[in-house]
């Protein structure tokens, strides 16, 4: 099937978290601690806060690293849709 074709949850999407521990900028016990933080907030009810948010405030990753993750994503998903 096409790539143009296929459902957008068919495609890889690399994830921040993924991403900032396979760049070093986070430990992976670090991602689980913030996306267990993000589910009780969820659960808790209080706003959803994204994992930059989250890494940043504990002071695990500077505004640059984020800025560089998100680099990384956005140009794996422009070459994946061909832009």
């Amino acid at each position: 099937m096409s790539a143009e074709r296929r459902h957008p949850t068919e495609r890889y999407c690399p994830r921040f978290g993924q991403l900032a521990v396979k760049m070093g900028f986070v430990t992976p016990e670090q991602l689980k601690q913030a996306l267990s933080e993000q589910v009780d907030d969820n659960l808790g009810e209080r706003p959803h806060r994204i994992l930059g948010t989250i890494f940043f405030e504990h002071g695990w990753m500077t505004p640059k690293q984020i800025e560089e993750v998100l680099n990384v994503m956005f140009d794996q998903l422009k070459k994946e849709e061909g832009l």
